[in-house]
């Protein structure tokens, strides 16, 4: 049975750049949620009483979380109107951040945690939307520009989350980030346009179609690949560096904040990464975001009386190959199926906070066992690997 039917022409929408702006600030907002933990998990741990070992567990079960809301409450960007689904997910986001703020037990907080990344998902549900407003011949720059809004706000929660919690405490970071996340809803209330989908299926069936899609889809399942692997790297790298840091080189969280805040300047590949996918480059762009993140972590053996500006090569050059890689795969599964965006979206983004999830968890233990060689082995081994599969599939 065919569960695609015409609907009536919605009102075209002009993606203007002050629509753009807002898009991608309410994405760079909502996706800080999942990072705030990341550099404060030393502060974070011993107050609730997690072991040093379980501490990465509060990143994990974050993107975990995502991960879950992803596969379940993004597929709905297709079925239902897109401005509800955005106020609903935006709505459990400040709640979870509230109890947060609050509480100090470790199984709820971990439990909230999870509740943390389930809300954020209301980011793809943005870019999705952005990509079925914008025209044709510049949908890879407006998903581009959206998507450096993203990015900033991963690289920019991180020294956020250092200085307030330097100067105020772990629990004042999830009180600003519930205030903020406040904000957006009421912008999302106000200001965000309506999109009743074009999909007409029920939710079972709108579940059961993500597996005909990746079924039938073999650049989903590439693309995916490929950022995953990408994507667990630049987690195991942003959860272990600050580990580092502050072990080995004895810095505070405002230093750690710097350093986070300094690898920011990575946030300039996703604009440069939609221009190439769309002037024809994604090839040539994904080889070069590939074999450049798997190149990126040596320095800091190669030349270790560089000490930490080795390491800040290595967490800006991360950061542009994994955004780039991020919007060139966005770019072209986004062409796949124009009526799946948001299924295609999901499954898409899902595997790469699997990947990210991955990446955090392994973080803590394999820094405790084998210090920062050995993340750089295995941070070094996973674009490799996506390197690999693409070098294969080119050859097919």
């Amino acid at each position: 049975m065919n569960s695609e039917v015409p609907a009536s022409p919605q009102p075209a929408l002009r993606m203007t750049p002050a629509l753009v702006t807002l898009f991608a600030f309410c994405c760079g907002v909502i996706v800080a949620n999942l990072y705030y933990a990341q550099p404060i998990i030393d502060l974070i741990a011993p107050d609730i009483g997690l072991s040093p070992a379980a501490a990465s567990l509060t990143v994990s079960l974050t993107q975990i979380g995502y991960a879950i809301g992803l596969f379940f409450i993004v597929p709905l960007a297709d079925l239902v109107e897109n401005r509800r689904l955005l106020i609903a997910t935006t709505s459990l986001s400040v709640v979870s951040l509230a109890i947060a703020t609050l509480v100090r037990d470790p199984g709820v907080f971990l439990f909230v945690s999870l509740l943390i990344g389930f809300g954020s998902v209301a980011v793809q549900i943005l870019l999705p939307l952005a990509a079925h407003f914008a025209p044709d011949e510049s949908r890879g720059r407006i998903v581009g520009n959206v998507m450096g809004g993203l990015m900033l706000g991963i690289l920019l929660s991180r020294p956020f989350a250092s200085f307030v919690a330097d100067h105020f405490g772990w629990h004042a970071v999830f009180g600003a980030a519930t205030v903020m996340m406040v904000a957006i809803t009421l912008v999302f209330a106000v200001l965000m346009p309506t999109r009743q989908p074009d999909h007409h299926a029920t939710y079972a069936e709108l579940l059961r179609s993500l597996g005909t899609l990746v079924a039938r889809l073999p650049p989903l399942r590439r693309r995916s690949f490929y950022q995953g692997c990408l994507f667990a790297s630049f987690s195991l790298f942003w959860t272990a560096a600050p580990l580092e840091l502050a072990r080995h080189y004895g810095y505070s969280q405002t230093q750690i904040g710097v350093f986070a805040l300094i690898g920011a300047l990575g946030a300039i590949a996703a604009p440069l990464g939609g221009r190439l996918a769309d002037a024809g480059h994604t090839r040539i762009g994904s080889l070069l975001a590939m074999a450049l993140a798997a190149l990126g972590y040596w320095p800091v053996i190669a030349l270790p009386s560089l000490g930490v500006v080795a390491l800040v090569g290595t967490g800006v050059l991360l950061d542009f190959c994994v955004q780039m890689n991020m919007v060139l795969g966005q770019r072209e599964i986004y062409a796949l199926d124009a009526a799946s965006r948001g299924r295609l979206n999901a499954l898409y983004v899902t595997s790469v906070f699997v990947g990210g999830a991955l990446g955090s968890l392994i973080a803590s233990p394999l820094y405790a066992r084998f210090g920062w060689t050995g993340v750089v082995c295995a941070g070094s081994a996973l674009p490799l690997l996506a390197l690999v599969r693409f070098l294969m599939a080119r050859m097919h």
